[in-house]
């Protein structure tokens, strides 16, 4: 028999994260678009985002039908949050041209699924990209990243917001991310953790 479920973080009962979510305000505006092998995932912190910020929402799924809706919005200027060659460098102190706040539009997955929404989404493609500053390093201390300064979407978006929209800052979004990790590891017992975890 299953354990009964909270339905808005979808945590069982007994680990409701709710109360440690918060409702931010932003200028920016974050589109979330998780491919959905994401959204059964344990962690899903691309659902904690959306929850936690006032002007967020999630779409899930492969082809985005609607995606003309929200790019189209002449009051945000859209951004894809995404490596290319010709990304910006997200900095506190880059000057903007364009005085619209930020469309932030963040695919949610794993390398190989996000560049699936790319491709399956051309209009994403045709987006200008910002990319986060080098050096960044993930609190998930349960997984390894696949590559150097990779985050997961929630710190991806905590990073990003807080430097579009300096000084203000979106870290109280990571509490209860932060929770849910202390609570696997607790899970898991501290030995466990130490042995195939810990630095």
């Amino acid at each position: 028999m299953s354990r009964p479920h909270c339905p808005r973080c979808t945590r069982p009962l007994s680990h409701c994260l709710c109360a440690l979510i918060p409702s931010l305000p932003s200028r920016s505006r974050v589109l979330l678009l998780q491919h959905p092998s994401e959204s059964g995932h344990a962690l899903n912190t691309a659902r904690l985002a959306a929850l936690g910020l006032q002007n967020a929402e999630l779409l899930a799924g492969e082809r985005f039908e609607e995606l003309g809706e929200h790019l189209g919005d002449a009051r945000y200027r859209a951004c894809l949050l995404f490596p290319g060659d010709d990304a910006e460098v997200l900095s506190a102190d880059t000057p903007r041209d364009d005085p619209r706040p930020t469309l932030l539009v963040v695919p949610d997955g794993t390398w190989r699924k996000a560049r699936k929404l790319l491709y399956l989404n051309p209009e994403l493609s045709a987006l200008p990209r910002l990319v986060l500053p080098d050096g960044m390093s993930s609190r998930y201390r349960l997984r390894k990243a696949p590559v150097a300064g990779a985050l997961s979407t929630l710190e991806a978006v905590v990073t990003a917001l807080n430097l579009l929209e300096s000084p203000a800052r979106f870290d109280a979004l990571l509490r209860p991310f932060e929770r849910l990790i202390d609570g696997q590891i607790e899970a898991m017992g501290e030995d466990t953790f130490r042995r195939n975890h810990a630095p």
